[in-house]
């Protein structure tokens, strides 16, 4: 089975995390919104390992990928996936590049038009208006345990919740449910926080020969 498409959600999503967020500076509260900005303003750059799950309604495990990724703000990203689902999304700042090795295919996506039109980008720098779209709410779990959950005020939206969860302050798992009870666990380990992190990780090498699609061409 390929990648699904909550799969790729999330991977949008954590490209969001590290477009823009430093605007939390800006406006700084004992909302839940607030806070998840101001914890993720502090974030140069994450790099880890994931096992990504994906359950349907019924509680079935459907899928299991495993692969590592590397974030930097602003914008970039690169995330692999191991075989047998071979996976690499790589993002500059202003395009995704998604290549597909099996289908010998990359597919060249516009950064701007999928924050405008993907709501799993809730986190790409418009955190000053993250409560007028989405309901924010954190709680404490032990010492050093913070659960956020974000809910799309939108109907319509492509997911129903997201949820992130922070160890000591380091990104430990994300959770996205879709509105077909679907859900995809992201969780990471060996997580290197604020390392530096060369410019030339986030570029993408394929062959000659693949094919090569544009969004709108």
């Amino acid at each position: 089975m390929r990648q699904t498409f909550l799969n790729r959600l999330l991977t949008l999503a954590f490209i969001g995390l590290f477009t823009s967020v430093a605007m939390a500076e800006e406006a700084k509260s004992d909302s839940g919104a607030d806070e998840l900005a101001y914890l993720l303003e502090s974030y140069e750059s994450y790099q880890a390992d994931f096992i990504q799950i994906v359950v349907n309604g019924n509680g079935n495990q459907v899928q299991e990928t495993r692969g590592s990724l590397k974030a930097k703000r602003p914008g970039l990203f690169y995330w692999e996936t191991s075989a047998p689902l071979s996976q690499f999304i790589v993002s500059n700042g202003e395009t995704v590049e998604v290549y597909d090795p099996d289908l010998e295919q990359v597919t060249i996506h516009n950064l701007d038009d999928r924050v405008q039109s993907t709501p799993a980008l809730l986190l790409s720098g418009e955190v000053d208006h993250l409560e007028e779209t989405y309901r924010v709410s954190g709680r404490q779990i032990g010492d050093h345990t913070k659960e956020f959950t974000l809910e799309p005020r939108n109907p319509d939206s492509l997911f129903t919740s997201l949820r992130l969860t922070f160890f000591k302050g380091e990104l430990q798992e994300m959770r996205m449910q879709d509105s077909l009870s679907q859900l995809s666990v992201l969780s990471f380990d060996r997580i290197r926080l604020n390392e530096p992190v060369e410019a030339s990780a986030f570029t993408l090498d394929y062959p000659e020969g693949v094919d090569i699609i544009r969004d709108g061409a």
